[in-house]
């Protein structure tokens, strides 16, 4: 959670450590590999482009969450 406390690290760049990268590496491609099977299995319209938006929030957040150590 996002508190007056911690506003300042949750706004700050992290830069990953390389157990980190690893990590960040594994969503990304795992996330790439959901995209590709959008793209090619679902129709194209207003619903594929939001599910793929989703997919890109969900790796950010969850991108967050490593470099954080889940601190909020």
């Amino acid at each position: 959670m996002v508190h007056t406390g911690n506003v300042e690290e949750v706004f700050t760049y992290h830069a990953p450590t390389p157990a980190q990268v690893d990590v960040l590496q594994r969503i990304r491609a795992d996330a790439m590999t959901l995209v590709r099977t959008a793209l090619e299995s679902v129709p194209s319209c207003a619903d594929q482009q939001a599910g793929i938006r989703k997919i890109r929030e969900g790796v950010m957040t969850l991108n967050a969450a490593v470099v954080l150590e889940g601190r909020i």
